[in-house]
């Protein structure tokens, strides 16, 4: 029998973001030293899901001190053992650094990115074992559907969600008890419940890491979904390019059948559910719910006309709902706590935490919970640590490619589904990808139209043939061959995509275009009248040399050393001249610069 009393458990984050640094290869190495040390009955090693902090990783922390070790890899597991569980002493060198101070920090629950968080929908991710139910049910898991199934009618269910504000987190913000309440009105012999976690997004790892972390939760929530709707099966669509969450979603589906909490008779109560996988090829069209049916019954990927809407007429023709990862993985908190102390965090019209994916030109990346109405501001400088190498804020891109770019004016704008909106975006499903100073929004803008170009189903000609259209203007203005009228056209098509294509897709896909024509509308006439990128970005727009300001130069010689084709001349302290002639635009002199002081002409 295994021994349950440990002097240490040693929790290994176990993400797909620390599994690519080399945590398994730690852990390996981590149990070979135990052995070797005699303390493999002494200490426990837990994989959990995602800590969030996917910048550091691989992450470990050691209870019961709580000590936040990462970057760890393998060579670190001798002294690691030696120091910290033999001889009691913190590992310094492995320690978190904060970078705006350069202060270590050995508890995880000080640092900022964890600090000022409030986790709701990630409170056991990088806590649990995700492939163990017993310790999901230790952290109070299926309580809530044993309350629902024993002692609540359906419609109090629903309800209780109304009640809850909560409003889906996969992109529009649609009421979920709503939309619950649709499909529970729809009579009929058989009704689906659907979680969509066809996460296509670029820069987006939100539903993911839920269902590597926590599976459990997402299984919980589409239960009570299915016992509120009159649902007796459901279905979790996920992206085959998961293959560590479909892994471990089938183990806690199985896990649950073996326990009786998937199956027929649940808690006794009369009713049955079942839940199954499919795996999507990865067309970001799938994220709209008629394509991801379309999907689920063999058929391609494609889009109808609605209504009938799926709660109607859904998955096989019957009623069905659909909810994405975040939204399901919320409500056993509801149903567990109460609606009063689910709408006691967020806004008046946007309730709840949200779950953010933060990438891009930003110090602490990786997976942030927090409470609706936080501002821009809050997420970048405080969790997110502020931009790289201490360059200025530029613009933040929110939503994904359906979404928009916010600018430094919009910093203290407050995060919610209203206030998005009206500042030109949108919440989506929760990418946020910071930019710096020297981002290009027009080449922005065409990296995020060629996304959502390619992914297009082709049905309907606005999305199909307007995308392409928009396309083929981006990428001449950002190779030099813009034109006058181009600005005038991307919005005309803009337009028109957005009110006549079928589905969100082509409806949100000129989004990052308008956005950035709105708040940098400067940039895109630099690149056409002025054939010049000022971000530096665009090769057919920059200079054919670069240039030394000598007022910034400080003569330390730097980029002599380093040049090339030695075209760099000056003494020591003062400044220096690069001979334009003999340039050859390698930019490594501007690379080197203490100062910033060279630039392409």
């Amino acid at each position: 029998m295994e021994q349950s009393i440990y002097r240490s458990h040693i929790l290994v984050c176990g993400g797909t973001g620390c599994v690519s640094s080399g945590c398994k290869e730690v852990q390996e190495a981590l149990k070979d030293e135990l052995k070797e040390k005699d303390l493999r009955d002494e200490v426990k090693i837990v994989e959990t899901g995602c800590h969030g902090f996917c910048e550091k990783g691989p992450i470990m922390v050691m209870y019961p001190e709580g000590v936040f070790y990462c970057e760890v890899t393998p060579e670190d597991m001798e002294e690691l053992v030696e120091e910290h569980i033999l001889k009691g002493r913190t590992v310094e060198r492995l320690l978190f650094t904060e970078p705006t101070s350069d202060d270590t920090i050995p508890s995880y629950t000080d640092i900022d990115f964890y600090s000022k968080q409030q986790r709701v929908v990630l409170s056991n991710c990088g806590k649990i074992d995700p492939e163990e139910i017993e310790e999901y049910i230790a952290k109070d898991g299926y309580e809530a559907v044993g309350r629902v199934l024993t002692n609540m009618e359906p419609q109090e269910v629903i309800d209780e969600v109304k009640d809850a504000g909560l409003r889906g987190r996969g992109g529009g913000g649609f009421p979920t008890g709503l939309k619950w309440q649709f499909a529970a009105d729809e009579d009929s012999d058989k009704k689906y419940v659907i979680c969509n976690a066809d996460e296509g997004d670029p820069g987006a790892f939100m539903d993911r890491s839920l269902l590597e972390g926590d599976p459990h939760r997402i299984i919980e929530g589409m239960i009570i979904a299915g016992y509120a709707m009159g649902a007796d099966e459901g279905y979790v669509y996920v992206r085959a390019e998961y293959p560590l969450a479909i892994d471990r979603l089938q183990k806690a589906i199985d896990q649950a059948e073996e326990y009786g909490l998937l199956g027929e008779n649940l808690f006794d109560s009369g009713f049955d559910f079942k839940l199954q996988i499919k795996k999507g090829a990865g067309a970001f069209v799938c994220g709209e719910e008629t394509a991801l049916m379309a999907s689920i019954e063999g058929k391609r990927g494609m889009p109808r006309p609605r209504p009938p809407f799926p709660a109607q007429k859904g998955l096989f023709g019957k009623p069905s709902n659909i909810n994405n990862v975040e939204s399901f993985a919320n409500v056993p908190y509801i149903m567990r706590e109460g609606a009063d102390a689910y709408n006691s965090i967020g806004t008046e019209g946007s309730k709840g935490t949200k779950v953010f994916a933060l990438t891009g030109n930003i110090n602490n990346t990786g997976l942030a919970e927090v409470p609706m109405g936080i501002t821009i501001e809050e997420i970048i400088y405080d969790i997110g640590g502020g931009i790289t190498e201490g360059k200025d804020f530029k613009a933040v891109q929110i939503g994904g490619p359906s979404g928009g770019c916010l600018t430094q004016e919009h910093l203290d704008l407050p995060i919610d589904y209203d206030s998005l909106i009206e500042a030109g975006a949108m919440m989506g499903s929760g990418g946020l990808v910071v930019m710096d100073e020297d981002t290009c929004m027009v080449d922005v803008a065409r990296f995020f139209l060629d996304f959502t170009q390619s992914e297009s189903c082709g049905k309907c000609t606005p999305c199909r043939e307007g995308t392409k259209r928009m396309l083929e203007i981006l990428e001449k203005i950002t190779s030099g061959e813009g034109e006058e009228g181009d600005i005038a056209q991307l919005e005309r098509l803009a337009e028109n995509i957005k009110s006549t294509s079928l589905c969100g897709l082509g409806q949100t896909a000129p989004n990052p275009v308008l956005s950035t024509l709105e708040y940098f509308r400067d940039e895109y006439e630099a690149h056409i009248y002025e054939d010049n990128c000022p971000a530096g970005v665009c090769e057919e727009l920059t200079g054919d040399y670069y240039v030394i300001d000598e007022d910034t130069c400080i003569g330390c010689t730097a980029c002599v050393d380093v040049c090339p084709v030695d075209v760099i001349s000056g003494e020591q302290g003062e400044a220096h001249v690069i001979d334009e002639e003999g340039c050859i635009t390698c930019g490594a002199c501007a690379e080197t610069c203490p100062v910033d002081a060279i630039s392409q002409a």
